[in-house]
């Protein structure tokens, strides 16, 4: 019987890579206000902070402060919404992973900090990963990570005690999260982690470079 009777992951640089599709968004903004686009290398480094993020690394905090913020923000966040997943895929490994869960019957859910009028639409357009039990947004609950309670609620959704399940992120929000919440928690060493951020110190659990580390390592169980 495997260790764990389910798995929660975060979504933006753990399940999906959407760094594709955030990089086109805000060099969309960008490119309207004749600025320098971000390259690939800083997108990825900044993808978990969000839209205000993105466009703090594209105009600078100082440039940015003179400007229109929120109607940037809402300028960038449309253009995503209209094209969630044309760059967007599953990492390398995470379709097989997802299927050998699926034909074992161990539930998995998402639970992220992305809003749910963007996380619903893009889930529902990601194929290769049938059978999600349960996502949990950044709006879901009055809550988000790194309070533990999103990552309780999609227990409770999916019927397992906390202390069964594995959450696996690359922020350390998440590893906060889920070890508030009494699971066990490995960080997808895949996904947006700051390269001058050391996850040593996040306290999780496990840490994995690649999907199939992390499934070689499920499979063992």
């Amino acid at each position: 019987m495997p260790h764990f009777a389910a798995v929660l992951f975060d979504l933006d640089g753990t399940l999906l890579d959407t760094a594709p599709d955030l990089g086109a968004a805000v060099n969309h903004v960008l490119d309207t206000h004749a600025m320098p686009r971000l390259p690939d290398a800083v997108i990825r480094r900044i993808a978990s902070d969000g839209a205000l993020g993105l466009l703090k690394a594209g105009f600078g905090e100082e440039q940015l402060a003179q400007m229109d913020t929120p109607e940037l923000r809402q300028a960038l966040l449309d253009y995503y919404a209209a094209h969630l997943y044309e760059g967007t895929r599953p990492y390398p490994g995470m379709v097989e992973f997802i299927a050998s869960l699926n034909q074992a019957a161990i539930p998995w859910g998402i639970v992220t900090n992305k809003p749910a009028f963007l996380t619903e639409p893009l889930m529902a357009q990601v194929d290769e990963l049938p059978h999600c039990g349960v996502i949990v947004s950044a709006d879901t609950l009055p809550q988000r990570k790194p309070h533990p309670a999103p990552l309780l609620y999609a227990c409770a959704q999916l019927g397992v005690e906390p202390t069964a399940c594995l959450y696996v992120g690359d922020h350390i929000r998440d590893i906060e999260a889920g070890r508030a919440a009494g699971m066990q928690t490995a960080i997808a060493g895949w996904g947006y982690l700051d390269p001058l951020e050391n996850s040593a110190h996040w306290g999780a659990d496990l840490q994995f470079a690649d999907v199939s580390s992390l499934h070689a390592w499920w499979s063992q169980l």
